[in-house]
């Protein structure tokens, strides 16, 4: 391998060891990072060159944006070469009447929210992560975040895109139109397909106006059949952008890690930190109103309401920690999705399912109640190793997989399926679809030299 990459066109290549284990994996770390080297292109034109030289010298390649990724969707483990986007990072254009903006694939999303702001507009799609993610991996993975309720996913967000499809072809996509339709819309299959079908260089994005002012309820609830009708109450009565929901132990891990006392003094099983429009401290009474109400009910046993800015940045921390809090203890993470309406049930029996098959793990829960994704981390016990722990989530994912089933939901909400679910995706695609997906990657792929051993099984 080390001979094929002697021969790439006049592009910077690394083979350091750092550098190996570094872009060779994601936030997962199930899989030996084991790449042949690095590759850094700068423009559309070197990812087309270098597609071209992987067909010849028949040298397997891994798309690398900010390697945030959960499902090994990222990682080089088979002597690959990975292609970094990182110095593709330009502002190619800000158009004020489109509302859009158009950034190379390298671009972090921290930096689209900015230029976006700048310019008296809002790129609304956010989560923890959004220094380090890229635009071109976010679109590959159709990441989600925390205000899913009122924006939607990345996908809802992108007008056009630039592709290079394993063929060597560049491809413009949609063109940032926001009315086309002119046959097959392609630039839908490049959203979420997890960078199997080709590179994606550039990225049209549209943006919204500049959010109301926001205030912020950390709730903590009762017990879980508290939560929906507790839910369906702040809708009726609030302009809700976000309810994010996660369990007690969430709260103890972002404690311990920040140092920090739980705002709410009451224990509660579970908690919310629910965002809503509040222009000019408007809203507050309302607010109160609604949780009183919610109070007498049962369903909420404490909460507060933030006074200030700095005060809703707190609240949210106590969300958003909660996945660097636990980073330390290795966790197995499924990103599960139900209809709204079958959440408790469905989160209910995982829980007694987990506790029946391992009780020595601890489960960690999170997620977007307002869209039905949760986020089950199952976290390492300090005596297991990570080979022994890894084989013991996927027996249990198999069983937490059938239930997704039986429920009618999906065992990747946002985070794709990668190589920690591939060989599970039978259970929400019939053979038909996976079938036609093969087809699909065939067609884009025709070496399967892009990302190869992703998503399909």
């Amino acid at each position: 391998m080390e001979e094929r990459i002697d021969t790439l066109p006049r592009l910077p290549v690394s083979t350091d060891t750092g550098d190996l284990e570094h872009y060779g994996r994601d936030w997962t770390r199930f899989w030996k990072p084991a790449p042949c080297g690095v590759v850094f292109p700068e423009s559309t034109d070197d990812v087309a060159e270098l597609v071209g030289w992987a067909r010849k010298t028949k040298t397997p390649l891994v798309p690398s944006g900010g390697r945030t990724g959960l499902s090994g969707g990222a990682v080089a483990s088979r002597n690959e070469l990975v292609v970094s986007l990182e110095r593709m990072r330009s502002l190619v254009e800000l158009d004020e009447a489109d509302a859009s903006i158009t950034v190379q694939a390298g671009m972090t999303i921290g930096e689209v929210q900015r230029r976006a702001v700048d310019a008296g507009f809002c790129y609304p799609v956010d989560w923890a992560a959004a220094e380090s993610s890229q635009a071109g991996g976010s679109i590959a993975t159709n990441a989600g975040g925390i205000r899913v309720l009122r924006y939607g996913m990345t996908r809802d967000w992108v007008r056009g895109l630039e592709v290079v499809t394993g063929a060597g072809e560049v491809l413009e996509l949609n063109r940032g139109l926001i009315k086309n339709n002119a046959g097959y819309d392609l630039r839908q299959l490049f959203i979420g397909s997890e960078g199997t079908l080709g590179f994606i260089t550039r990225a049209t994005f549209g943006l919204a106006p500049p959010p109301v002012q926001q205030s912020v309820l950390l709730l903590g609830f009762a017990d879980l059949e508290a939560i929906m009708p507790a839910f369906a109450l702040l809708r009726r009565q609030l302009s809700l952008s976000a309810f994010e929901f996660f369990d007690q132990a969430s709260l103890e891990h972002v404690a311990t890690h920040t140092g920090q006392s739980s705002p709410i003094e009451t224990e509660c099983p579970f908690y919310a930190v629910v965002e809503f429009d509040d222009p000019d401290g408007s809203a507050q009474e309302r607010a109160l109103e609604v949780f009183e109400g919610a109070v007498e009910e049962g369903w909420v046993t404490d909460g507060i309401i933030s006074q200030s800015e700095s005060q809703v940045q707190e609240l949210w921390q106590w969300r958003e920690a909660i996945s660097e809090a636990i980073a330390v203890h290795t966790p197995y993470k499924n990103d599960l999705s139900v209809r709204i309406s079958r959440v408790p049930t469905f989160l209910a029996e995982l829980d007694r399912l987990v506790e029946a098959k391992y009780p020595e793990f601890q489960v960690v829960w999170f997620g977007h109640i307002g869209d039905g994704n949760l986020h089950m981390n199952v976290l390492k016990p300090e005596s297991w190793s990570v080979e022994d722990f890894h084989t013991a989530c996927n027996g249990l994912s198999e069983q937490v997989f059938e239930l997704v089933r039986k429920h009618e939901g999906s065992l990747s909400a946002e985070h794709g399926v990668g190589l920690l679910k591939r060989d599970h995706l039978a259970m929400c695609r019939s053979e038909s679809e996976i079938e036609l997906m093969r087809r699909i990657k065939q067609a884009f792929d025709p070496d399967n030299l892009i990302n190869p051993g992703k998503i399909l099984p």
